[in-house]
């Protein structure tokens, strides 16, 4: 597979150690949340390029067993600044490199990370997708179709993303969302992709 950086590491550590940013919504988005108060723990649960981890916590919470992952060690210093006594539940990696403990997942999260990587890597995206969840398993989160001017992030047009995702997912849930950042704002759509068995 390709390499894993839409702008290589130094890009992301770069943007997390110069301040605020666009992407963090210091909190846990609402379709997300209504989305883990209606779904029953069946496994575990995985959030790649997690950032702030904010979602890791309410993933915890709600009883699943939780790892995040994201290939900016800024943004995992920030992560375990945030979470605390959960800081054990974020590492440094790369989403696209084998490791023994990658797989079996039964919910992946998905927010602002897809739309982070360039084009080039987005089928690779989709079969690692399939790879780490188990038959009937979840991709849930919030999907970037844009228009956008000046990428990242990279907007993926409905049609693209379901070319792109339905020879390994179903899709089971389409739904807008009424608390996007600001760069989000009217171009996101909230969506469970079911793996096919």
């Amino acid at each position: 597979m390709s390499s894993p950086a839409s702008e290589g590491p130094d890009f992301w550590n770069a943007r997390y150690r110069a301040g605020p940013v666009p992407w963090d919504q210091h909190g846990v988005p609402v379709r997300f949340a209504e989305f883990l108060a209606r779904t029953p723990v069946t496994g575990r649960a995985f959030v790649p390029g997690c950032g702030a981890g904010y979602e890791i916590r309410a993933l915890h919470e709600a009883g699943w067993p939780v790892l995040g992952l994201d290939f900016s060690a800024a943004a995992v210093d920030r992560a375990r600044t945030i979470l605390g006594p959960l800081a054990s539940l974020v590492r440094l990696g790369d989403f696209f490199a084998p490791a023994p403990d990658l797989g079996g997942f039964h919910l992946v999260y998905e927010r602002t990370f897809l739309c982070a990587l360039p084009p080039a890597l987005h089928a690779d995206y989709a079969a690692r997708m399939a790879e780490l969840l188990v038959p009937g398993g979840m991709l849930a989160g919030f999907f970037f179709h844009g228009p956008e001017d000046e990428p990242p992030p990279h907007p993926l047009p409905p049609a693209q993303l379901t070319a792109l995702l339905q020879p390994y997912f179903d899709c089971s849930e389409d739904r807008d969302v009424s608390d996007s950042l600001p760069l989000y704002a009217g171009k996101e759509r909230w969506q469970v992709w079911r793996r096919r068995g």
